[in-house]
Protein backbone atom coordinates (compact mmCIF):
# COMPACT_ATOMS: atom_id res chain seq x y z
CA UNK A 1 0.00 0.00 0.00
CA UNK A 2 1.12 3.59 -0.46
CA UNK A 3 3.90 4.44 1.97
CA UNK A 4 4.16 0.81 3.09
CA UNK A 5 6.74 -0.56 0.68
CA UNK A 6 9.35 -3.28 1.10
CA UNK A 7 11.79 -0.81 -0.48
CA UNK A 8 10.89 1.86 2.10
CA UNK A 9 9.86 4.73 -0.18
CA UNK A 10 9.76 2.80 -3.44
CA UNK A 11 6.09 3.26 -4.16
CA UNK A 12 6.24 6.94 -3.25
CA UNK A 13 9.11 7.39 -5.72
CA UNK A 14 7.14 5.45 -8.31
CA UNK A 15 4.10 7.68 -7.76
CA UNK A 16 6.23 10.77 -8.35
CA UNK A 17 7.61 9.23 -11.54
CA UNK A 18 4.16 8.26 -12.81
CA UNK A 19 2.94 11.82 -12.26
CA UNK A 20 5.98 13.12 -14.14
CA UNK A 21 5.32 10.76 -17.05
CA UNK A 22 1.73 12.01 -17.16
CA UNK A 23 2.95 15.60 -17.56
CA UNK A 24 5.35 14.51 -20.32
CA UNK A 25 2.56 12.68 -22.16
CA UNK A 26 0.36 15.75 -22.00
CA UNK A 27 3.20 17.92 -23.34
CA UNK A 28 3.65 15.69 -26.40
CA UNK A 29 -0.06 15.49 -27.13
CA UNK A 30 -1.00 12.16 -25.59
CA UNK A 31 -3.63 11.51 -22.97
CA UNK A 32 -2.16 11.23 -19.46
CA UNK A 33 -4.81 8.58 -18.74
CA UNK A 34 -2.60 6.13 -20.66
CA UNK A 35 -0.52 5.77 -17.48
CA UNK A 36 -1.82 5.03 -14.03
CA UNK A 37 -0.42 3.62 -10.83
CA UNK A 38 -2.22 1.13 -8.63
CA UNK A 39 -1.07 0.33 -5.08
CA UNK A 40 -1.68 -3.19 -3.86
CA UNK A 41 0.04 -6.06 -2.14
CA UNK A 42 1.08 -9.30 -3.78
CA UNK A 43 -1.84 -11.00 -2.05
CA UNK A 44 -4.42 -8.92 -3.90
CA UNK A 45 -4.77 -11.03 -7.03
CA UNK A 46 -8.40 -10.13 -7.67
CA UNK A 47 -7.73 -6.41 -7.31
CA UNK A 48 -4.74 -6.72 -9.67
CA UNK A 49 -6.91 -8.44 -12.30
CA UNK A 50 -9.51 -5.67 -11.94
CA UNK A 51 -6.81 -3.00 -12.36
CA UNK A 52 -5.49 -4.70 -15.50
CA UNK A 53 -9.00 -4.92 -16.94
CA UNK A 54 -9.66 -1.27 -16.10
CA UNK A 55 -6.46 -0.08 -17.78
CA UNK A 56 -7.10 -2.28 -20.81
CA UNK A 57 -10.56 -0.73 -21.23
CA UNK A 58 -9.16 2.79 -20.79
CA UNK A 59 -6.43 2.34 -23.39
CA UNK A 60 -8.81 0.66 -25.85
CA UNK A 61 -11.21 3.62 -25.54
CA UNK A 62 -8.38 6.07 -26.15
CA UNK A 63 -7.30 4.12 -29.21
CA UNK A 64 -3.92 3.83 -30.84
CA UNK A 65 -1.33 6.48 -30.20
CA UNK A 66 -1.57 9.29 -32.73
CA UNK A 67 2.23 9.42 -32.59
CA UNK A 68 2.60 5.84 -33.76
CA UNK A 69 3.93 5.45 -37.27
CA UNK A 70 1.35 3.99 -39.58
CA UNK A 71 2.29 0.81 -41.39
CA UNK A 72 3.04 1.38 -45.02
CA UNK A 73 1.35 -0.73 -47.63
CA UNK A 74 3.66 -2.48 -50.12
Amino acid sequence: MEGDCHYLEGNLNAKRRVNYVKTLLKQIGLEPERVRMFNMSSAMGKKWAEAVTEMDETVRKLGASPLRKKERLP
